[in-house]
């Protein structure tokens, strides 16, 4: 127990320095491909730490699962988008808060409020789409996992060619290249492969042992999957918001949440849909629900002009609704 408590620790402090080192050279990449600011954080960023959830329900659900992994694959398809859409956002309220002597902004928040709202209609439309079928049997239910690729494929080139007014920053120097104020671009994609590498094996070794304490603890593979699990996975994007705020930088934090919600609505959601019957019970159900509701809340929020980092602290409490449901 002692020893896979410590694992867990140094899982947690190798994911947020991998993350350091992903965040500085994937804001290199973006300069060095004249990619656009916010297809930084919605795109590349998060594809990127999107990887080890993505894996989790690829395993889960393949290869001649049992049903017990395929729940647990269907529940990590579900859960990263409810931590995303809750507990992700809360860290960003509570980072800006912590940091707010810092930050040259302190506590306000610059970010492109309409654009971000739009990322969240196309969460929303598929995602209810995706929570729909959790509810319904018919023939040919595993085709409309094509349907989610598509919407991925629509929204990643929608987001590679939106222009992003943004006035152009000093990047930090390359950890891998301190000492020089333009790095070679191939120790920039050699630094953002390793930490790719580094956070998709720990976030590994972080899940593993956070299941073998479960069933220490005699925890349901479900709770595992929609509660535990998805807080492993998701560290990675939680990590880099908290990093981008630490340097004011809350465009790319919440467009790096945003994205990945879209990736954790799609690419998993479509894995589990073919490879599974895609059928929920109370739990999904709820997960759904929160998901669905913290999200229409950050819309209504936005649109009104009310973001602030207590109102998106706010979002964490329909985790916690959630949480609760367990127990009852």
């Amino acid at each position: 127990m002692l020893i896979t408590s410590v694992t867990l620790l140094l899982a947690i402090i190798v994911i947020y320095y991998s993350c350091e080192l992903f965040v500085n050279g994937i804001e290199w990449v973006g300069r060095k491909f004249n990619i656009s600011q916010c297809a930084i954080g919605t795109v590349l960023a998060a594809f990127g730490t999107a990887l080890p959830e993505s894996v989790v329900t690829f395993v889960a659900v393949a290869f001649n699962a049992t049903r017990e992994q395929q729940d647990i694959g269907v529940g990590a398809a579900m859960g990263g988008p409810l931590v995303l859409g809750t507990i992700a956002y809360a860290v960003v309220g509570l980072s800006i808060i912590i940091f707010r002597k810092r930050r040259e902004l302190g506590t306000e928040i610059d970010i492109d409020s309409h654009k971000l709202r739009k990322d969240q209609l196309w969460f929303l439309s598929i995602f209810i789409f995706k929570v729909l079928l959790g509810f319904l049997v018919f023939s040919g239910k595993s085709l409309t996992a094509l349907f989610f690729l598509v919407a991925y494929a629509l929204y990643f080139y929608k987001e590679m060619r939106v222009e992003c007014i943004l006035p152009p920053e000093e990047l930090e120097p390359l950890l891998f290249q301190p000492h020089k104020t333009a790095p070679t671009t191939s120790w920039v994609l050699g630094q953002t492969l390793f930490s790719l590498i580094l956070i998709s094996a720990s976030s590994q070794l972080f899940v593993k042992n956070l299941e073998l304490i479960s069933g220490l603890w005699h925890i349901s593979p479900l709770v595992v999957s929609l509660l535990l699990s998805p807080l492993a996975t998701e560290l990675p994007e939680i990590l880099n918001a908290v990093i981008w705020v630490r340097q004011g930088k809350e465009t790319l934090a919440l467009g790096n949440i945003s994205g990945s919600m879209m990736i954790q609505a799609t690419i998993p959601s479509a894995l589990g849909i073919y490879f599974t019957p895609w059928l929920f019970d109370k739990h999904l159900m709820v997960a759904g629900g929160m998901t669905l509701i913290s999200i229409i809340y950050l819309r209504i929020t936005l649109k009104r002009n009310k973001l602030s980092p207590h109102r998106l602290l706010y979002a964490g409490l329909f985790y916690l609704i959630f949480a609760f449901t367990f127990f009852i």
